[in-house]
């Protein structure tokens, strides 16, 4: 029989001069393996980790760190970092006693659930601080984050920071979609794939660049906003054509499809395809941009704006070579 030992909690330290107090939220969530309790400290910061803390056998999330992260030198870091502390599930204070025959998680499954707890807060990445049994934890974790994780790598790939923040209705879809997918296995060949693709190496006038009409679209959001805008840069003018989409984020086909499918349809048109094809608001609000400015800068810009043909009200165009802003 395993003998009982009376654990000592260190008691709070009063608050050191000019620090004032945090306000600590304490979550549960539910995950495969039973319910894990949680405590955030601070405000997520930009482009910050959090830091996560998984404490030893024996000792809660109070007990094992508070006596560090009261520690005076600790104040600088933790003004820096939205803090989360895990409670071992059964760990936390004024838990109860689980039932006879209950069967408490692995430490495998222990670490299964940090995921459930990032998912839950929207956080994609942690600096990880664990004594003892938690240190395996998040040894655990941080071998298996990958395939845990892979649906939030994904959505962090897929839409900006802004979007995932806000977790509009289409964010919850998409992660429900990508976290419960059966085939998630084969998604994360893919992901690895695209991870060690090649650069295409494109060279503005050189051998190496696309010679066909080519249509980039970003949206103003996107998380690879930078990428799409060094690509057309690379690419011949005379055959690209540029759309930034306002109030767009990464995935500008399922935020705004009426303005990718204008966009789409004047493609096509400057191809020579669907001549006769109706003007949508955009393209008349283009056309009309478009023909004020030919009429101050002259035949120079005529060839490259848009037109609407008098007598059939049909759209035509010349080369592609566009930069487009559409904010409409």
């Amino acid at each position: 029989m395993a003998e009982l030992r009376e654990v000592q909690i260190t008691e709070e330290k009063p608050l050191l001069p000019g620090q004032t107090p945090e306000v600590a939220k304490t979550h549960s969530v539910e995950t495969p393996y039973g319910s894990v309790t949680f405590t955030v400290y601070g405000t997520p910061k930009p482009k910050r980790p959090a830091i996560l803390t998984y404490h030893d056998v024996g000792l809660n999330y109070k007990s094992c760190f508070q006596p560090l992260f009261q520690f005076a030198d600790m104040q600088e870091i933790i003004q820096n970092f939205v803090r989360v502390h895990v409670d071992a599930p059964g760990m936390e204070e004024g838990a109860p006693v689980f039932p006879l025959g209950y069967q408490y998680p692995s430490l495998d499954q222990l670490a299964d659930m940090i995921p459930c707890i990032l998912q839950y807060l929207n956080f994609s990445t942690i600096i990880g601080i664990g004594v003892g049994a938690g240190a395996y934890v998040l040894s655990r974790y941080a071998l298996t984050g990958l395939t845990s994780s892979i649906s939030e790598m994904i959505l962090g790939h897929l839409f900006s920071q802004e979007e995932l923040s806000g977790n509009s209705e289409l964010i919850q879809k998409y992660r429900n979609i990508i976290a419960h997918a059966p085939n998630l296995d084969n998604i994360e060949l893919y992901w690895n794939s695209y991870n060690n693709r090649r650069d295409l190496n494109f060279v503005r006038g050189g051998d190496t660049t696309l010679k066909c009409p080519v249509m980039l679209v970003v949206g103003d959001q996107a998380p690879h906003e930078d990428a799409v805008v060094e690509c057309n840069s690379k690419l011949d003018p005379t055959q690209t054509s540029f759309l930034k989409m306002a109030d767009s984020g990464g995935q500008p086909q399922l935020t705004q499809p009426g303005k990718l499918t204008e966009a789409f349809k004047y493609f096509l048109q400057g191809m020579g395809y669907m001549a006769s094809s109706c003007m949508t608001r955009l393209s008349r609000s283009r056309t009309a941009s478009l023909t004020s400015a030919a009429s101050i800068d002259g035949n120079r810009s005529r060839s490259r704006t848009l037109s609407q043909s008098s007598e059939s009200g049909t759209l035509s165009s010349g080369p592609p070579g566009h930069t487009m802003e559409v904010s409409c």
